[in-house]
């Protein structure tokens, strides 16, 4: 016996829309992931020290994976992979035993780019799960289907792609594939990520992992014969044409769901525990709003949480058409200072905390909390661990004691209003 279904565009995105859409988060090393757990992240992407695009953010050794995978998953929180350099022959060599190494971790997907690497992957562990990068530029559904056809199981979309292009991908290709959109962090200027000019002027190949971030140089052109070189739009600032915003969806979250976008990426494997935690923190607050009511008007006091972590200006990207993505400096801002972090819950009126920024005794600070609303926190006195009052805490990673009657708890983490 047998029958045909037909599903209609508007069925399909019906059956998307009333699953959650996935929080994944960016860890760069184990205080990050501990962060992005902690704050409510359903997924984490993270790196070993080789086959991925972020050299320098720390990443994982082999003993540190398997840690990182069994404390994800002790949290119900999935793990993906980054193996998505764009590999020269010298890099495939070990590539297999490291990818049967993964599936023996029991990860929950890798994240590749590259056709030969997808082809390694699908042959040496055909029961890993794959995840198309950004950086396979994928814009249309000739281009998915492709993919598909090899046996993946989402399609990381390219940053170019509107709203209304992901939602007609959507319709074209098989309703079990999962689409992966960046909906908050730094932009590149490059295509979807392929840059070039770290290559260019350090020998340093951005595509292997390498990359010095050279877009956020301050550039002027020169006219061959003459010495002097002119701003190509000058202000006071200078130039930064290469300079991108930030990505920042958290006001549009129903319109990703709606366009049939399963799980929402945040950038940042390279930025600070606190950006992690805050960050996560607001998204979280946000999918949870998302899901219990009606319509999506986003409470305030969410949308200014993104604000109080390290940013460029923000913008919607390519999500919505015409984006204007340069800026006039390539300086981050943000409108609050991580001082501290909680080591050790709170019991007879004290913490323990770790130091990240200079705070005084008597000092009122605001906290990064899961559960307490941006509560205030008044330090009344400070102790080292050997029991000596101390004025303030000036050394960097110093933990001391803060007596205080809010009830802290680990990795909760304290804060300064600039």
């Amino acid at each position: 016996m047998s029958f045909s279904l037909s599903i209609t565009l508007e069925n399909i995105l019906i059956i998307l829309y009333n699953n959650n859409m996935e929080l994944l988060a960016p860890v760069g090393d184990k205080q990050k992931l501990i962060m992005a757990v902690e704050y409510g992240a359903d997924a984490v992407y993270l790196a070993f020290t080789r086959f991925g695009l972020r050299t320098f953010a720390g990443n994982f050794n082999e003993e540190e994976l398997k840690w990182a995978v069994e404390y994800a998953h002790s949290h119900n929180v999935k793990v993906y992979i980054t193996v998505n350099i764009i590999p020269h022959e010298s890099d495939l060599s070990d590539l297999p035993d490291y990818i049967k190494f993964l599936q023996s971790l029991n990860v929950d997907a890798v994240i590749c780019a590259d056709l030969g690497v997808i082809s390694i992957v699908r042959k040496v562990a055909p029961n890993l799960d794959v995840h198309v990068s950004t950086q396979a530029n994928i814009t249309n559904s000739a281009a998915a289907q492709v993919f598909v056809d090899m046996g993946v199981k989402r399609l990381i979309l390219a940053r170019e792609m509107t709203l209304e292009e992901i939602a007609e991908m959507r319709s074209k290709i098989p309703a079990e594939i999962e689409l992966e959109a960046f909906a908050h962090g730094a932009m590149c200027i490059s295509y979807s990520g392929r840059c070039l000019l770290s290559n260019f002027l350090t020998g340093r190949d951005a595509n292997r992992g390498a990359r010095v971030q050279a877009c956020r140089w301050e550039y002027a052109i020169r006219e061959v014969s003459r010495e002097q070189a002119y701003p190509i739009e000058e202000d006071s600032h200078g130039t930064y044409i290469l300079n991108s915003k930030d990505m920042c969806m958290i006001e549009h979250l129903d319109k990703m769901k709606k366009a049939g976008i399963s799980s929402i990426k945040i950038e940042g494997r390279m930025k600070t525990e606190y950006y992690v935690a805050n960050v996560v923190n607001a998204y979280r607050k946000a999918l949870d709003y998302l899901e219990t009511h009606q319509e999506y008007h986003l409470p305030e006091d969410i949308k200014a949480e993104v604000y109080k972590s390290s940013h460029r200006d923000y913008s919607t990207g390519f999500f919505f058409g015409d984006p204007k993505q340069t800026l006039e400096t390539s300086l981050p801002t943000s409108t609050y200072d991580f001082v501290a972090v909680v080591v050790e819950d709170w019991c007879d009126g004290r913490a323990l905390v770790e130091m990240r920024n200079k705070f005084t005794a008597k000092e009122t600070l605001e906290l990064l909390s899961k559960s307490k609303n941006n509560a205030i926190i008044n330090i009344d006195k400070i102790v080292d661990i050997e029991g000596s009052e101390l004025n303030e805490c000036k050394v960097p990673k110093q933990q001391v004691y803060i007596y205080t009657n809010v009830k802290l708890i680990k990795n909760e983490i304290l804060r300064r209003k600039k």
